[in-house]
């Protein structure tokens, strides 16, 4: 079954995209926990973190690193925090954000957002990431 992850990613559904290599994808939240809250998501469609090849997580981890440090640069976030769920959507994904305290990683305060309002986001991240 074709996840809702890899509907975004094949583009037929819409994201805010700061990262794309053939491993993975980083699009931003519709659900942001912060500003510039990105999901880290392989193109495979792999569900449990811990059935991938080493390989895999590893690469997942690193471009995790990286937007962490563009969230973090474009957004003055004094902590970026790093949760991997996996249980709103069968596709493994990478939560990566800025936090200020532990009270950040609760899901009941993440806000919606419009792919319209992502865009300057995403844009202002993407040129963190350069």
């Amino acid at each position: 079954m074709t996840t809702l992850f890899s509907r975004i990613i094949a583009g037929e559904l819409p994201g805010q995209f700061v990262w794309t290599d053939d491993v993975c994808v980083a699009f931003l939240s519709i659900n942001p926990l912060s500003e510039g809250h990105t999901l880290v998501v392989p193109r495979a469609e792999v569900d449990d973190w811990l059935s991938v090849p080493e390989e895999l997580r590893q690469h997942l981890f690193g471009v995790a690193a990286s937007v962490g440090g563009a969230i973090r640069a474009a957004f003055g976030a004094p902590r970026v925090g790093l949760i991997i769920a996996g249980f709103e959507v069968p596709h493994l994904h990478v939560h990566v954000f800025g936090a200020s305290g532990l009270g950040d990683f609760d899901f009941r305060h993440a806000g919606t957002a419009s792919q319209e309002t992502l865009a300057p986001v995403a844009a202002r991240l993407r040129a963190a990431l350069v």
